[in-house]
């Protein structure tokens, strides 16, 4: 006797199956769906995924893919199911089989590719179809197979909380009584000690107040002591030195009085010390009038008439003590050997105007004429920038006019038949300043002119330029007027 098994009644194209209707049965659908995508590989299912967002599903062989395959037939990060306007979107490339349960009907890849979206996917062209939340199907990927369907979203988890029992007993293991007594015990201990140390039981200070007790302390001070003047106990011998002073003027010298007035003044010397110095100097003055003549009679000349007599000049160049009358050594100072040398009488040049005080006419000084030099100009053209554009860079070019000027005409003081020209080339910086500076040409021009009109350039400071940088070109020419 044969037992016969009822066969399950096929579903036909288009219908869900008894799972499919029981699950849809079952579950109530709150929302919009999501996808349920479960991993086949070697005939097991190695990962089954709800995709509770809503979102992209990407496959690849790319870590940064939510299925990684690896597979080099597909792009690294390839979006399978593609969420456009909300809804969902099959994209498959030519080298993928499978087949797509519609509403109406099943469908196999091969034949969708006819009626499918082309769209390009980096590199690669793709088929795009949309798909129904009742759709479901296959897709193979070399050996793996992803089946997916549409299901309703899970149910929100709610958060874990501890139990009533666990939240309330750290709260009424407390001894209320006993924390607020301390609490309040707190509070008083720390308030008196921080009353103690507070400012709030000082005295007030008045600024005031003060000031006027230090002005009557300061008038209730004893007057300071006077200060009696000291007797002169050295006045005898101030009056002596005086007297013994009156011989030396009468010698004529000054340099005695200037010697005794510094001994006497600087207090480290003795009257007598002084008197006895003073009266040294007043011999030594004595000998050098009388070391002219032994007998006395020039001294007696150039105190009476101003009168020398030349011979004893002579005995005195003879000696090296003086010179005679003539052109000894070069002096002009006319006549012959013999004869009596009287300052502005001898005849001839020389000296022979020594002494004179009478004038002929006013005394003229002599006039001077000052020759001028070349002058110098500097004449700037048109400054060309490239590479940027530098908004002041004519008015900045041209405030240089100045400094060129002078820099040639220090040039023409070396060489007054200088000129020439010279273009200097700068690079601008993103904030206005000149990197550098680099001159060409120059002909005619000496390098202390170049390098000065190069140090005037790099001083300068311009607006910043559109792009970052800018390169000024600047010809000078120099000529003299």
């Amino acid at each position: 006797m044969t037992q016969q098994h009822p066969h399950p009644t096929p579903s036909r194209p288009g219908q869900p199956g008894q799972m499919t209707a029981v699950m849809r049965a079952v579950a109530p659908v709150t929302g919009p769906k999501v996808l349920r995508i479960g991993l086949v590989q070697g005939g097991k299912v190695i990962e089954e995924r709800v995709i509770k967002q809503r979102t992209h599903v990407t496959i690849g062989p790319s870590e940064k893919s939510m299925f990684v395959i690896p597979s080099k037939s597909i792009p690294p990060n390839f979006r399978v199911f593609e969420l456009v306007g909300g809804e969902y979107f099959l994209n498959f490339l030519d080298g993928m089989t499978g087949r797509v349960a519609f509403k109406g009907g099943v469908s196999e890849l091969s034949a969708l590719k006819s009626s499918a979206k082309r769209v390009a996917v980096g590199n690669v062209q793709a088929y795009q179809v949309q798909l129904s939340e009742e759709a479901r199907g296959k897709l193979v990927v070399g050996e793996t197979t992803f089946l997916f369907q549409f299901v309703a979203p899970p149910p929100v988890q709610p958060k874990p909380q501890l139990p009533v029992s666990v939240r309330s007993g750290i709260a009424n293991d407390i001894d209320w009584t006993t924390t607020i007594i301390a609490a309040f015990s707190f509070l008083f201990h720390f308030g008196a000690v921080g009353s103690i140390y507070s400012d709030w039981m000082d005295p007030v200070v008045d600024d005031e107040i003060d000031v006027a007790q230090l002005l009557e302390s300061v008038k209730q001070l004893p007057p300071p002591p006077v200060e009696q003047p000291k007797e002169d106990v050295e006045a005898p011998a101030a009056t002596a030195a005086p007297a013994a002073e009156a011989p030396k003027a009468a010698g004529g010298g000054n340099k005695g009085a200037a010697a005794a007035s510094p001994g006497k003044g600087s207090g480290g010397m003795s009257d007598a010390r002084a008197s006895a110095l003073t009266n040294e100097l007043a011999q030594l003055d004595m000998q050098m009038l009388g070391a002219l003549n032994s007998s006395g009679n020039a001294t007696a000349s150039v105190l009476s008439s101003g009168d020398v007599p030349t011979g004893l000049l002579e005995n005195a160049a003879a000696s090296g003590a003086g010179v005679g009358k003539g052109g000894v050594a070069g002096l002009n100072m006319g006549g012959a050997g013999g004869g009596t040398v009287r300052p502005g009488a001898a005849g001839g040049g020389g000296l022979a105007t020594i002494g004179n005080t009478g004038t002929s006419g006013p005394a003229t000084a002599g006039s001077a004429q000052t020759v001028k030099g070349p002058v110098g100009n500097a004449q700037v053209g048109g400054a060309a920038v490239s590479g940027g554009s530098v908004s002041n860079a004519p008015s900045v070019v041209a405030g240089m006019t100045a400094g060129f000027r002078r820099c040639y005409n220090k040039g023409l003081q070396e060489d007054p038949s200088m000129k020439g020209s010279v273009r200097i080339t700068a690079k601008i910086g993103p904030n206005g300043e000149v990197l550098s500076a680099t001159p060409s040409g120059g002909s005619g021009l000496s390098g202390t002119v170049v390098s000065c009109v190069v140090a005037r350039v790099q001083s300068a400071q311009f607006a910043p330029p559109e792009g970052g940088g800018a390169t000024v070109v600047i010809p000078v020419t120099f000529v003299s007027q």
